[in-house]
């Protein structure tokens, strides 16, 4: 593809750029030791809870919040109380599949069959396969989606990897308005959670779509986002990197045939349901030995002033 291989490091190289040109001021970084003294000091402000919230607010999940806020602890604690409202208000982990479903239908939005060189789950997005026009619903299922790559998170990883597939896109596909919402969902909710995110084949126009999508990124976020094109000497470098190839899906440059199937997604998100049941002691499940992945507490976060933090 001539000429894609120039554009796809200026697009990459633009957002460190631009980065630069937001102007945070450089910090010393913290030492292990004041790392810790501050996930104890945020932490003993949530000393009382009990429960799911108890679960929720562990020590990994400290840490992010105060790493999604440069570890200042007055907005970190800020932040962190607004989640656990959101939570005991929206219920995230009570989500079930089958209030779901039909937003899966054509596969917007799944947890693939496979994961980075590095063992994180990938969730795949097809903006251009939206099949339902009401925000609610849409918000639901990414909680939901979001939630399930998290219990199937193995001990050693906490973040997970997005597959951006823009096949079919065009600038209705996604309003303005569900793009600020999920920002405002995965950024307030979902801090530290995503490892990096591919941008497949976005068309030509995207990048006025980018432009306008930005400024409700945090800078953190923003540096994650990659820029990736079929038939590309650097972009298939990349992510033969990132992939086994033999496990990716061929819509993806990899050599995996096997795709999104409704039915055979359907019947693992169920199993999946009782697995997050177990995990959430809902309805009285004790928890137990899950043979599979270990999982781990769920994590997000809403409803917070207006600046953007890191997912």
């Amino acid at each position: 593809m001539e000429g894609t291989s120039d554009s796809v490091m200026v697009q990459n190289q633009s957002v460190n750029t631009a980065l630069k040109r937001k102007g945070s001021k450089s910090r010393r970084r913290l030492s292990a030791v004041e790392e810790l003294a501050k996930v104890n000091e945020l932490r003993s402000s949530f000393s009382n809870l009990t429960g799911r919230a108890s679960l929720f607010c562990s020590d990994s999940c400290v840490r992010r919040y105060l790493q999604a806020n440069n570890w200042n602890l007055k907005k970190s604690q800020k932040m962190l109380n607004c989640t656990m409202k959101w939570r005991e208000e929206y219920k995230p982990e009570e989500i079930k599949w089958e209030e779901v479903a039909k937003e899966a239908e054509t596969g917007k939005i799944y947890r693939g069959k496979f994961c980075d060189k590095q063992g994180r789950p990938v969730l795949v997005m097809r903006p251009a396969a939206q099949n339902t026009k009401q925000l609610k619903g849409q918000i639901r299922y990414l909680v939901y989606c979001m939630e399930n790559a998290i219990l199937s998170l193995p001990s050693d990883q906490e973040q997970m990897v997005w597959l951006v597939d823009f096949k079919g896109w065009n600038l209705s596909t996604v309003p303005v308005k569900t793009t600020r919402e999920t920002a405002h969902i995965l950024q307030d909710h979902y801090p530290e959670r995503l490892a990096y995110a591919i941008l497949y084949n976005p068309p030509k126009i995207f990048e006025n779509f980018w432009t306008i999508v930005k400024p409700f990124l945090d800078p953190k976020t923003f540096r994650k986002v990659k820029f990736v094109y079929a038939e590309d000497a650097e972009s298939e470098k990349l992510m033969n990197e990132l992939f086994d190839m033999d496990e990716l899906e061929c819509a993806f440059g990899g050599r995996n045939p096997l795709g999104f199937d409704k039915d055979d997604y359907s019947k693992h998100m169920q199993e999946d349901d009782i697995k997050t049941a177990i995990h959430w002691n809902i309805g009285g499940i004790q928890s137990m030995n899950l043979t599979g992945n270990s999982h781990k507490a769920l994590e997000p976060c809403t409803g917070i002033e207006v600046h953007a933090v890191s997912v």
